[in-house]
């Protein structure tokens, strides 16, 4: 049972995280927010791993380091792939990536959750998919950070986007990326303390760094958009935590599957703060996740 919490707090930052995200890229690119939360996020995560302790390995600082570049290049493919792609086709198809791929690997590996718990995966895998379906009657021109919530600049109707070739590839990229970066962090070892956090993040922010630059997105944060960002490395510390902790205790094809079904959170603050409407597949998907959450927490 604590693994589950653990995998659900880790869901419930990055669904919090997602939406202050995208309410910051209203103004300013999501990757310019992203470049100040990441290095807040490692210098946090490093503080956290002196007073936490532990003996880092070789093997769990590889494995931090290799999630920590699984999840920059997951994020960087993502953005985008929504920014040229429609979201109704991008964000279900990422992340049933996100939630599947790591359950076959857990099985592959000799993992074998209980009948119950198999059940609460699929209904996991099928709530995913609804909730990060855009509902049908969404605005044109909305962010595709959050539905509902206007793009940044938009001012007239834009021609509709195409599910191409080219978005396809970032598609499955950032879906692959963002379960490999699971499945990583499922290898490191209790007794290592926070120490392959602290790998994890350092890689992401370089990785993150020499991208804005590469692409000039670097500057200022406006001043309200900087407290944003600061919250958002919280976020990121907490559910990075909690995950680690979680895939130390539980299996992967279980954490992972509770993890992935942070959209949930993200489309149920755009429901509560931003008073957004929502299709009525999203609110089936929610349904869904309660009831895999109970399947999955009965043997959890």
């Amino acid at each position: 049972m604590i693994g589950v919490i653990l995998a659900l707090t880790s869901a419930a930052a990055y669904g919090v995280s997602d939406f202050l995200g995208g309410l910051a890229s209203r103004r300013v690119a999501a990757l310019r927010v992203i470049l100040v939360s990441y290095p807040l996020s490692a210098v946090i995560v490093t503080v956290l791993a002196v007073v936490v302790g532990g003996t880092p390995s070789w093997h769990a600082m590889l494995f931090g380091a290799a999630s920590g570049l699984a999840l920059a290049l997951a994020m960087w493919w993502f953005y985008i792939a929504l920014a040229e792609g429609p979201m109704s086709v991008v964000s279900p198809m990422t992340a049933v990536l996100v939630a599947g791929i790591p359950v076959i690997v857990g099985v592959a590996l000799g993992e074998r959750p209980s009948v119950i718990s198999f059940v609460g995966v699929g209904l996991a895998i099928v709530a995913v998919l609804l909730v990060s379906r855009e509902p049908t009657d969404a605005a044109p021109g909305t962010d595709p950070a959050i539905p509902g919530m206007l793009a940044p600049g938009h001012v007239a109707l834009a021609p509709a986007p195409r599910f191409t070739r080219r978005v396809a590839w970032f598609t499955i990229g950032s879906g692959t990326f963002f379960a490999l970066a699971f499945i990583f962090v499922h290898q490191i070892e209790a007794g290592t303390g926070l120490w392959p956090l602290v790998a994890s993040r350092g890689v992401a922010s370089v990785i993150v760094i020499a991208v804005a630059v590469a692409t000039r997105q670097h500057g200022l944060l406006p001043r309200g958009i900087v407290g944003i960002a600061v919250i958002i490395a919280l976020l990121d510390v907490t559910a990075n935590v909690t995950m680690l902790y979680a895939f130390q205790g539980g299996l992967l094809s279980l954490v992972s599957v509770l993890i992935a079904l942070y959209p949930a959170v993200t489309v149920l603050l755009a429901v509560l703060v931003l008073k957004e409407r929502v299709g009525r597949l999203q609110v089936a998907g929610m349904g869904l996740a309660l009831a895999a959450i109970a399947a999955i927490a009965i043997n959890g």
